[in-house]
């Protein structure tokens, strides 16, 4: 999309200088507004024409039964699907009778603009009807950061050379038609009309409905409130049924008069909760709202995002579009957490049903590392909604005949939503991943309170899965069999090194703290027995590697598979899971996306004596060219892992890989939703990539260096109560600690403690130069 002319590159925003209906569909991922509760797509204000409508609430969804050829002992019997709730953002017009579709009359000008500063989304027009009428329409958008539950619009006409009747119909639409899916397996399933009414209220300028979902029994509730400001003619009706209530705005504009509607919507929603208590909670929250106004609402959300810039730029001098990306994947990573509280992060965030709206493994260990330094608190907030879902994962665990809990591959409200197996069942890395999550937000915080009431037990849970999933053979070695690490193209294999290296972490992070808070860990049932088999079996984990060829081996025996036939394979056929059966993927060696490569920068600094620089680049080497990226989650990891083996040009290709990911559509899917994680790794490969940033224990590290294509690089991170920033420059690192006390780092290797009384300067040294490994044919970096 970015690439079209009718997109500027801009530092701070995103801009739509007139309107593509072919790529409506992705600009409405772009332009998709939420804060982690609420999400509202960027559909025009008028409804129509659209891609895919979409108004999404934090786990409201449709439950559906799973089909299988074939019944089996374990397989999930349900899964789950976001369903569009009620929209309340609709805004249609009426000019002389004329409804406003710019697929009719003439369009004379058309521009949005996502403001990463503000927070909002400005849509300016000017159209003139069949009949000859000009009027001039300026729309503002927000999803409020700092009230929860609300959103709002300001929709404002304006006649420009005539007098023009203008009707402005303000609604709120429940069960809107959305399209078929097209044969995608990512994409969702549409769900047909799942909202039952229960309530539909219209009086004065106030509008209300409440649904029941009609399987999973959630109640929706969304009330709007509006101010009405144009001539004295002005005149409003409200009127409402079971699925559409709405505000009649009606006047007579002489040229240059302007009538202007100001609409606050609250969203609640509930499993639990009568009709009468939604009903009052969204009359609550709308009265909080209309106590700020809609100029507060504009107000506080600059504030909420000024303190949020203040903390998580990051500044890319050489590059704009590489600049404008990461601050697009900031502001989007954000707008997934920001206010979930208690929810999941979904791998599309709320901007799009794609992927039924699931969380995966993604939200910790792609996305929660970002806002781990820089919105912490949202990162708890994440881990505790894991820690709410124990109850299925401990069921689940007990279905396979394991202990602890087994969480879910993909899910919405915790049990597991994969009809496939061998990814749903198999993918035990994801009780890793949350592990990982915990023990790197403790260590970043020094929240020995949230360790205590929700780190404990999330760890004791997922090493005692390991311990019961893994045995010792005769030589006591530690094998982990049968699983399917983040490589979806080998699946049920033995010893998986990712799995196990991660694994291998959990229980070491485990059996840690339960050491530290032997309190909480008795109450779990844990005893030194079992806090000393963890380390046993973490002490004896299982590493494969091939002697001769010298490189990590991506599950045990994976180097001695045949190679899959890239020369043979066509550029129309990727991604390979749509063209070819799973069966011929898993026994070849070809890989979806970075495996044992993430598991290199995820591990490598805490198991130095596996991987060090040399290491590294080997078995970077090896599996480079055997990386299709049929996956949005590789490209970051393979970007961090190329600058440190010194492949910084190529570091930097998938640096725009991953950050250009949405913006260019380069998977074909942005109009399901933006990919989060993607998003989120653009962070990583700058930060971790070329800031070289990594965790040993409390420690933070650094390995800066730049490629040709940067200039400088800045950011700031936020570490125990302190600010950190560091700039990077071709032949130094500069190093301030803004606020906090005394910290000290690791600047390639060497020690440096900051105490706040100015910058200090690094030189970066030499990197050893390597010749940079080819990719597959066709699969070279997809932007840049």
């Amino acid at each position: 999309m970015i690439t079209d002319r009718s997109y500027a590159v801009e530092p701070w925003c995103v801009r739509e200088t007139h309107l593509k209906l072919d790529v409506l569909a992705q600009s409405e991922s772009v332009f998709a507004l939420s804060n982690g509760h609420v999400g509202w797509r960027g559909n025009l204000d008028e409804g129509e024409p659209h891609g895919l409508p979409g108004s999404y609430l934090n786990g409201v969804h449709e439950v559906h039964p799973l089909p299988y050829a074939e019944a089996g002992y374990g397989y999930p019997e349900s899964g789950q699907t976001v369903i569009n709730v009620t929209n309340g953002k609709i805004m249609r017009l009426l000019v002389d009778d004329e409804p406003f579709d710019l697929r009719y009359g003439r369009l004379v000008s058309h521009e949005r603009v996502l403001d990463l500063r503000r927070g909002v989304l400005e849509r300016t027009c000017e159209w003139t009807s069949p009949a000859g009428s000009t009027v001039r329409v300026r729309s503002t958008r927000l999803v409020s950061l700092t009230q929860r539950a609300v959103a709002a619009v300001a929709y404002e006409v304006e006649a420009v050379d005539s007098r023009s009747r203008v009707v402005i119909q303000s609604e709120l639409v429940a069960n809107e038609s959305v399209p078929e899916p097209d044969g995608d397996p990512r994409a969702a399933k549409a769900l047909k009309s799942p909202l039952e009414p229960e309530e539909d209220v219209a009086a004065d300028h106030r509008l209300r409905l409440v649904h029941r979902t009609k399987r999973s029994g959630l109640r929706v509730a969304v009330a709007a409130d509006h101010t009405i400001s144009g001539p004295e003619r002005t005149t409003t009706s409200a009127e409402s049924n079971v699925d559409v209530a709405r505000l009649t705005v009606t006047s007579v504009l002489e040229p240059g008069e302007t009538l202007r509607v100001e609409k606050l919507v609250a969203h609640g929603w509930s499993g639990v909760r009568s009709r009468p208590a939604m009903s009052d909670q969204v009359e609550a929250a709308l009265a909080a709202a209309g106590h700020s106004g809609w100029q507060g609402l504009l107000d506080d959300q600059r504030a909420y995002l000024d303190d949020f810039w203040a903390r998580a730029d990051v500044e890319v001098d050489g590059d704009e579009k590489i600049q404008q990306a990461v601050r697009f994947a900031l502001f989007h990573v954000l707008q997934a957490g920001a206010r979930a509280e208690g929810r999941a992060i979904p791998a599309k965030g709320l901007t799009g049903s794609g992927y039924d709206g699931h969380a995966f493994w993604d939200t910790e260990t792609f996305v929660l590392p970002l806002l781990t330094y820089t919105a912490p608190d949202s990162v708890a907030e994440a881990l505790r909604w894991r820690q709410q879902t124990l109850p299925p994962a401990r069921e689940r665990a007990t279905q396979l005949g394991l202990r602890g809990a087994a969480f879910p591959w993909r899910t919405i409200e915790g049990s597991e939503g994969s009809a496939y197996w061998p990814a749903g069942t198999a993918a035990f890395h994801v009780n890793a991943d949350i592990a990982d999550a915990v023990v790197r937000y403790v260590a970043a915080t020094g929240d020995t309170g949230f360790e205590a009431e929700t780190g404990v037990e999330l760890l004791v849970e997922t090493a005692r899965l390991w311990r019961s999933l893994g045995h010792h053979d005769a030589h006591g070695v530690f094998h982990i069999d049968g699983v399917t690490g983040p490589d979806e193209y080998s699946a049920v294999a033995d010893d998986n090194t990712y799995t196990n290296l991660m694994a291998r972490a959990n229980l070491l992070a485990a059996a840690d703290v339960v050491e530290r808070h032997p309190r909480e860990a008795a109450a779990l049932g844990v005893d030194e027995e079992e806090s000393a088999a963890w380390r046993d079996a973490a002490g004896a984990v299982h590493i494969p590697y091939n002697d001769e060829l010298r490189v990590h081996e991506q599950h045990a025996g994976f180097t001695r598979y045949q190679r899959w036939d890239f020369a043979g394979t066509r550029a129309d056929q990727y991604p390979l899971m749509l063209h070819f059966p799973y069966f011929d993927l898993y026994r070849k060696q070809v890989v979806k996306q970075a495996d044992l490569v993430l598991a290199m920068y995820l591990c490598g600094s805490h198991f130095e004596e596996e991987y060090d620089d040399e290491q590294v680049a080997r078995n970077f080497a090896y599996y480079e060219p055997l990386t299709v990226r049929d996956s949005s989650l590789s490209a970051c990891g393979q970007a961090v892992v190329a600058a440190q083996a010194g492949h910084l040009d190529l570091a930097y290709a998938y640096t725009a890989e991953a950050a250009l990911m949405d913006l260019e559509n380069l998977q074909q899917n942005t109009r399901d939703g933006l990919h989060i994680a993607s998003l989120a790794g653009t962070w990583t490969a700058l930060v971790a990539g070329f800031g070289g940033l990594r965790r040993q224990g409390d420690t933070l590290r650094f390995a800066p260096r730049l490629p040709e294509r940067f200039s400088r690089l800045a950011f700031c991170i936020q570490v125990r109560g302190r600010r950190l920033r560091v700039e990077v420059g071709p032949d130094k690192a500069v190093y301030t600690l803004l606020s906090g006390d005394a910290l000290t780092i690791h600047h390639h290797g060497s020690a440096l403690t900051l105490n706040g009384d100015g910058p200090v300067a690094r030189t970066v040294p030499p990197q050893r130069s390597r010749p940079a490994p080819e990719q597959p044919p066709h699969r070279a970096p997809r932007a840049g």
